[in-house]
């Protein structure tokens, strides 16, 4: 079979086979067919959807990713094969997935000031920071429905507290770190019915850091949490009032309010990683035994939660704001700092601490980097720059590029928002979230979009992204940019 597609009459042609893991309705046959080698991506996918209209009279118009040898096609075809050696006499494989696909924008939901921090990892809310000193809790929709309050300087970082055995309640713990050198935690019910904003106080305050606290994370298991800190070192919290081994942990009460009602108490740290020499401006901690941390001393360091010490120091050659694991067997460390440049390193690989990725397309400092939680290759990064950016590691240009904001992005997150039934065309959704500035004020600015990519056959559906920036105005997001 031949494809006439609009192409000049010298272009060459080569033979290839499309094939796909999407379900049999988005498959097109199986034999071969001879197509101008000068096609770039989206010459591939106009082909792509003859092929499936050809099959269905009623079949949308919808665009794809294609891959070769597990490598996204960034370039002409011709030009791709030239540039990996691949010989263009035999039938050429090409797999396709969807690809980006930008649907709507929503109403922003105001803050007072700039948005520090984000967590989405919980899929009934988003918890966001704020240089206002408070932290919010906000639904879908644009509900705000908590506030937390009690900080005396801006919130710097905030995450979820899932702790064991109670991923299914509703009454919630979260911590918050902040410029005034304490971390506070929270907890709200977040199923309460609430048409306002209500204002909670944290219910113990942890003290012991002698210098603003940068990043604040918690154990898989909600037991501890750990913070990073402008005084160079590594905290480690119990979040109840109960040490490893069962025994209780000093606890000192205090009261609140002018009648002394409430009682916060207040916990000291049970542990401190000692081995940077500046600021630990990210701390992540996947694995029970195994905290990670990026400092401005340019290394990233892997620690020993039992013995203190750390197992892995690389060296960046550049101060670090960044850091997050993931990827192939939650094994891949990225890290973004004080350039354009998005870093990614395995540590399994033995004698070298070079990294494997260096994703170049930002231009300025990059403050934010989030692997998705069920895709190996799939990753987003935000930068001074003003931009957000989708990377996946068979690339190195980025997926998608977000540029509606005008000024310096802060953080970002995913978010998953309802799930969609299973015949719901729907891959990663991005990005659903971004934290934007409106007149002085911050908002969280929604968009949603549809992409299809197959993740060990499982479909990832509705993961949404989120994100904050210092300052700029709310625009339309243009599209995602795709790159051919």
């Amino acid at each position: 079979m031949e494809f006439n597609g609009d192409v000049t009459e010298s272009s060459r042609r080569v033979q290839v086979r499309f094939v796909s893991k999407l379900q049999p309705p988005m498959r097109v046959p199986s034999s071969s067919i001879a197509i101008p080698s000068n096609l770039n991506r989206m010459g591939l996918s106009t082909v792509v959807n003859n092929l499936l209209e050809a099959g269905n009279s009623n079949w949308e118009t919808q665009p794809f990713d294609f891959l070769i040898d597990g490598e996204l096609v960034r370039m002409p075809l011709e030009q791709f094969l030239v540039a990996k050696g691949i010989s263009a006499e035999k039938i050429l494989e090409i797999e396709y997935i969807r690809a980006v696909a930008p649907r709507k924008q929503e109403e922003p939901c105001l803050h007072d000031d700039w948005v520090s921090a984000v967590d989405g990892s919980d899929p009934r809310f988003i918890l966001t920071g704020c240089y206002d000193n408070s932290a919010r809790v906000w639904k879908a929709g644009g509900l705000c429905t908590h506030i937390l309050e009690g900080h005396n300087n801006a919130v710097t970082s905030v995450t979820i507290v899932n702790q064991k055995g109670t991923e299914d309640l509703t009454n919630l713990c979260v911590a918050t770190a902040s410029k005034d050198r304490t971390l506070r935690l929270w907890k709200f019910d977040v199923d309460e019915a609430l048409n306002h904003p209500t204002k909670i106080r944290a219910f113990k305050i942890l003290n012991g850091h002698k210098s603003s606290i940068q990043s604040v994370a918690a154990q898989t298991s909600g037991d501890m949490v750990c913070s990073g800190s402008w005084d160079c070192t590594i905290n480690i919290w119990q979040t109840n009032q109960y040490d490893a081994e069962g025994d209780i942990v000093s606890i000192k009460k205090r009261k609140v309010g002018n009648k002394g009602e409430d009682l916060q108490s207040e916990g000291e740290a049970i542990s401190t990683l000692v081995g940077h020499t500046q600021c630990v401006s990210s701390v992540v901690w996947p694995e029970r035994e195994t905290i990670y941390s990026v400092s401005w001393d340019h290394s990233v360091r892997r620690w020993d939660f039992e013995t203190g010490k750390d197992s892995l120091n690389i060296f960046s050659g550049k101060a670090l704001n960044c850091l997050d694991v993931g990827g192939e067997s939650s094994a891949l460390i990225a890290a973004g700092g004080s350039d354009p440049v998005l870093r990614i390193w395995d540590p399994r690989k033995p004698g070298t601490l070079a990294p494997i990725f260096q994703l170049s397309s930002h231009s300025s400092w990059i403050t934010a980097c989030k692997w998705h939680k069920k895709s190996w290759f799939h990753l987003v990064s935000a930068s001074y720059d003003g931009k957000l950016m989708l990377w996946d590691l068979r690339t190195a240009w980025p997926l998608a590029v977000m540029n509606s904001h005008n000024d310096k992005v802060l953080c970002a997150d995913w978010w998953k928002g309802p799930t969609y039934p299973l015949d719901k065309y729907l891959g990663i959704s991005l990005p659903r979230n971004f934290l934007i500035q409106y007149k002085s004020r911050i908002g969280l600015l929604k968009w949603k979009t549809e992409i299809n990519t197959l993740v060990r056959r499982t479909l990832l559906r509705n993961i949404l992204l989120a994100a904050g920036v210092v300052e700029g105005s709310v625009k339309q997001l243009n599209g995602s940019k795709y790159v051919c």
